[in-house]
């Protein structure tokens, strides 16, 4: 294995770096307190090619690999985790599924415009009935004629108020549970389509959530991603692709965490020395750096393994999983060496704090990737046993 960043990997990491402390944390404390990320930021990341990250370069994307995304993703998390939610699920979950399985006609209609931020993209699977268990979807989609029918309702669509092209997970055939799913390619302007109200969170602000509306939506069949009743296998794969990307934008959080509460633990004097100079908070720091250096090596192994072409399904939960309780920790600690200053809404910290708290929900709870875990290892067990390796 190889995690060797090329030297235009690291020319980009560096131009995004230089991005972030130039165009986005000015505008974090607006941000934070608007709830919206001003256009001039999200232009400047269009032209800048943040959206098209994911997209092969034939279709005007970058076309990174994984190991590549999650470089750059590791940097947008030492931001504000809102502007950072947009970028992420456009070029994760909102993308992914186009490029894996769509088909030439899909990639040439939407990923143009998907890779240069005329439209952002949103992943649609969670309703009211069915979160955690996804193969509960009661979303039905029937078909009459050339296209389908879709009715039902969305939840807690991360991108829902502005995105323009949805992967939506609807039930072809309720008899054949998870394997009757199937996945569409649903444009917002399509008749039967509407958006609800923006949710209000405790974190992420800047990033929009809301409830999507079928009545009677009409989806022509050509917009079908995949197969019929695959659409299942088809969430599983994108989800699994999203969560290291995830990872990378938690890693990024924990370092900018890190290197503040480090920062301030040198600077800050109690009884006439630095706060460093106490046993615990050294050992706080040394917690802090040593989960997020094996966050790091699990991260870039997890992409090394998706650019070769492994399943890494188990690997994935085990990484988002980890990825997002760390995350969680190192929050946690950054509070706490930073005592009351580090729960004043004027510092970024007490920011971080709130942000790091959805990690452990979206995407697959922490309780979800210990299931994926368990019958993954199962399945090495058994097939162990039947002597097969």
């Amino acid at each position: 294995m190889d995690f060797t960043l090329s030297e235009e990997l690291l020319a980009m990491k560096e131009t995004l770096r230089d991005f972030i402390a130039a165009e986005v944390e000015p505008y974090a404390m607006q941000i934070e307190e608007e709830d919206e990320v001003p256009e001039e930021i999200l232009e400047k990341s269009r032209k800048l090619g943040l959206f098209g990250l994911s997209v092969p370069e034939v279709y005007g994307g970058m076309g990174l690999s994984m190991l590549g995304k999650c470089a750059l993703f590791e940097e947008l998390g030492a931001t504000i985790n809102g502007y950072t939610t947009i970028l992420g699920a456009h070029n994760g979950i909102g993308s992914v599924g186009l490029v894996e399985f769509g088909s030439e006609e899909q990639k040439r209609r939407y990923l143009p415009k998907m890779a240069s931020g005329e439209w952002i993209g949103a992943f649609a699977l969670t309703e009211p009935q069915a979160g955690s268990n996804a193969a509960a979807l009661k979303t039905t989609a029937v078909r009459k004629g050339d296209r389908y029918v879709l009715q039902g309702q969305k939840i807690y669509i991360t991108n829902a108020p502005y995105a323009h092209v949805f992967t939506v997970m609807a039930m072809t055939d309720a008899t054949r549970g998870a394997k009757g799913i199937t996945s569409f390619i649903v444009e917002r302007d399509f008749p039967g389509f509407s958006v609800g109200s923006v949710e209000k969170k405790m974190g992420l602000h800047g990033s929009h959530t809301a409830q999507l509306y079928f009545e009677d939506l009409e989806v022509p069949i050509e917009n079908v991603l995949g197969a019929e009743g695959e659409g299942y296998v088809n969430a599983l794969k994108i989800l699994a692709n999203g969560r290291a990307g995830l990872a990378a934008r938690c890693l990024g959080s924990c370092q900018y965490l890190l290197e503040r509460s480090l920062q301030y633990a040198l600077e800050r004097e109690q009884f006439g020395h630095p706060i460093f100079e106490q046993q615990i908070i050294q050992h706080y720091l040394a917690d802090m750096a040593t989960e997020i250096e094996t966050l790091r090596w699990m991260m870039y192994r997890v992409a090394w393994m998706t650019d070769a072409g492994k399943n890494v399904v188990k690997e994935a939960a085990m990484l988002k999983l980890y990825g997002s309780e760390v995350y969680n920790r190192v929050a946690d600690k950054a509070v706490q060496i930073h005592g009351g200053i580090g729960y004043i809404a004027d510092y970024p910290i007490e920011r971080f704090y709130r942000d790091a708290r959805i990690t452990r929900i979206y995407e697959g709870t922490s309780e979800i990737q210990k299931n994926i875990i368990a019958a993954q290892l199962r399945k090495e067990a058994e097939r162990c046993n039947s002597g097969a390796r």
